[in-house]
């Protein structure tokens, strides 16, 4: 096609829009390019191959272009001649068509680093880029030369933009007329595009040749980042070490076996088990309360601080810096779990290991996954014996796709939509204050109570997180100053919902349970600072449970069936978490997690799988924090494989849905 062809062809309001989408491919070419001789020795030379790597690629780049394109054409379709013949507008134009040009050219440069050191194209890792933005920009400037990169990039845009200026492939398309109709029309059909890409495209659909280099290259990285973002997920059997599936599992039916568990199919997959706890089973009323960022940390049996019992009462204003003396009182006469660990760095991690009881996956938890619905969970076994389900958040819980999540597994919800003007006293951007919270949770118990019914409500507190704000004058902490004061403010309102409910007619067949969801932090100098992910499980009725301490190594995902084993309950499993209580030493671990890295404890030992299947092996001081790095313990590192490769392999292939 020569020059003065191309120019008749660009003379029009789209034009534009034309001439970008071929610089798009031109650019997503020449990184295809780069990127398949990158890798020329992975990716395999069959023709029908690297015809499907560039032809795919093809299409998924005039997929991203789709959406790349929208606010350009909704732009178009709408301004007036007037004003799109303008001078001004010619201006703006190619400032506009500059910068665009520069995001494309930054974009392919990136897309480079990332395949250098990852392979693949832009996934989870990427949007995790985008979360941690600290570490990940000074490992950028510590590891390129930024000012010569953007220099170059900044280049490459120039010369690109003065092709454009000097050829007037712009500008044909700036001095053309249109009518309304006929461009409403055509962007119309312009917009079509990105809505059958979305219905009939996805990230996977060029994944058909059996080598994944191919597979990767014929994606397109800002399509594949646009994924990531909605899927959320990092696949584990490409980023991580594996080995053979069904080996895995004849190992795990081993691990999750225990001396009250049988069996119930010899399918090689199939983890399905019977719990068998002897004596008579209880059916009591379970609050199941899942605290906002409470490290152990901040508890008496840490601080090796006694509780005195009349904190528990309301005096908290003079307790001589204690932030939990509710808790810590509370914690005196629970059985009490000092040794567990939470399975990651974000609620609704700490509410999948709560309800699922299964180690975490790498990227994005289950809750925000698609497919979560009618899973395998603690909530569906208390439904299956007549119980009634109720989530209980003082915020919205369309975040993070709790309600979503929660509803579609068994339970009502009540958020902050149902809260009656009246009931609020207080509330801050995440959602009500933990007294209004505790005191609607009372109401909800009291009309499951009153319906004849024994209930599981799993109540979400909120408070202790930023901006740490909350009634004046409840605690002796100042709103809106420090942590401590959302933790204590917190712990108060726990301290008063307790005492309150010890006044209700179904406190006394009512366990009180109170977990953490994560930690207050996570940062550390190491890969995973193992400490910064230790929290409290407490479950507490002094009428009911004999209060106790109990040290042994244990994880969140552990919660669900400890608590089905005080309530002595039979029934049948696919938890890889266990009763703590009836676990043997050899029985003792946990996981712990970052999005990326995944982490197993075991016998004073930290196995950390990595993307890249890169391993590390640490001896960690529980009493320190410290953590020594050491030559690799097979065994350990083929339980943490086993554990998560087969957790993973469970989800992907549904195989941990209610039946």
């Amino acid at each position: 096609m020569n020059l003065k062809n191309l120019k008749r062809i660009l003379h029009h309001r789209f034009g534009g829009i034309l001439m970008l989408y071929f610089i798009f491919i031109g650019i997503a070419f020449i990184s295809r390019t780069n990127l398949f001789f990158q890798s020329f020795d992975e990716v395999s030379l069959n023709p029908l191959n690297i015809i499907w790597s560039y032809g795919g690629g093809l299409l998924m780049d005039t997929v991203a272009f789709s959406y790349f394109m929208i606010p350009f054409v909704l732009f178009l379709m709408f301004v007036s001649d007037r004003i799109f013949n303008s001078q001004i507008h010619r201006k703006i134009a190619y400032i506009i068509y500059f910068i665009t040009f520069y995001i494309l050219i930054f974009n392919g440069v990136s897309e480079y680093f990332f395949w250098d050191e990852f392979g693949v194209r832009y996934n989870f890792i990427a949007v995790d880029y985008l979360v941690y933005t600290t570490e990940v920009l000074g490992n950028i400037k510590e590891s390129y030369n930024l000012p010569v990169l953007i220099l170059g990039i900044l280049i490459a845009d120039i010369a690109l933009t003065w092709m454009v200026v000097k050829n007037k492939y712009l500008a044909v398309s700036l001095e053309s007329k249109s009518i309304r109709r006929n461009r409403l029309r055509s962007g119309l059909i312009l917009l079509l595009l990105p809505i059958l890409s979305f219905v009939l495209v996805k990230n996977t659909t060029v994944e058909i040749t059996k080598n994944r280099y191919n597979n990767e290259l014929a994606k397109n990285g800002i399509h594949s980042l646009f994924s990531a973002f909605l899927n959320s997920e990092l696949d584990y059997d490409i980023f991580y070490a594996t080995e053979d599936n069904q080996e895995n599992f004849k190992q795990l039916r081993n691990l999750l076996k225990s001396k009250n568990s049988k069996y119930l199919s010899n399918e090689p997959f199939d983890i399905t088990r019977e719990i068998t706890n002897p004596g008579e089973e209880k059916h009591y009323n379970v609050v199941f309360i899942t605290v906002e960022s409470l490290s152990a940390e901040f508890m008496g049996f840490k601080r090796n601080q006694k509780a005195d019992p009349s904190d528990f009462s309301g005096n908290v204003t003079n307790y001589k810096g204690n932030i939990t003396p509710a808790l810590d009182a509370i914690a005196d006469s629970s059985l009490l779990f000092t040794n567990l660990y939470a399975i990651g760095t974000r609620t609704i991690y700490g509410l999948e290991a709560a309800t699922l009881a299964a180690p975490p996956k790498p990227g994005q938890s289950v809750i925000k996954r698609p497919n979560n619905e009618n899973m395998f969970s603690m909530g569906l076994i208390f439904k299956e014996r007549g119980y009634r389900l109720k989530y209980i958040y003082g915020g919205y819980g369309y975040f993070d796709n709790m309600n979503n999540y929660f509803s579609h597994n068994g339970y009502e919800i009540v958020d902050r939509n149902d809260f009656k003007k009246e009931e609020i006293t207080f509330a801050n951007t995440w959602g009500v204050c933990d007294q209004d919270l505790f005191n609607r949770t009372l109401k909800e118990c009291d009309e499951s109570f009153a319906s004849g019914k024994p209930f599981l409500n799993h109540v979400m507190t909120t408070s202790n997180h930023r901006p740490f704000t909350y009634p004046d004058s409840v605690i002796d902490i100042p709103p809106h100053v420090s942590r401590a004061g959302g933790i204590k403010y917190c712990d108060f309102s726990i301290g008063e919902f307790i005492r309150k409910a010890s006044e209700k007619p179904w406190f006394s067949n009512t366990l009180f349970v109170i977990l953490a969801d994560h930690c207050a932090g996570s940062a550390g100098q190491s890969e995973l600072p193992f400490m910064e992910y230790q929290i409290p499980y407490i479950i507490y009725n002094p009428r009911l449970v004999k209060p106790q301490q109990i040290d042994k190594l244990c994880s969140q995902i552990d919660a669900a069936p400890t608590l089905l084993g005080v309530m002595n309950w039979t029934y049948k499993t696919k938890f890889f978490g266990k009763d703590i209580i009836k676990m043997v030493p050899d029985e003792e671990r946990a996981f712990i997690s970052n999005y990326q890295k995944l982490g197993y404890i075991k016998n004073d030992r930290l196995t950390i799988l990595s993307p890249q299947q890169k391993i590390t092996h640490y001896k960690i001081d529980s009493k320190l924090g410290e953590m020594k790095t050491i030559p690799m313990d097979e065994n350990l590192q083929k339980e943490a494989i086993i554990y998560y490769q087969s957790a993973n392999y469970v989800y992907k292939n549904k195989l941990n849905k209610w039946d």
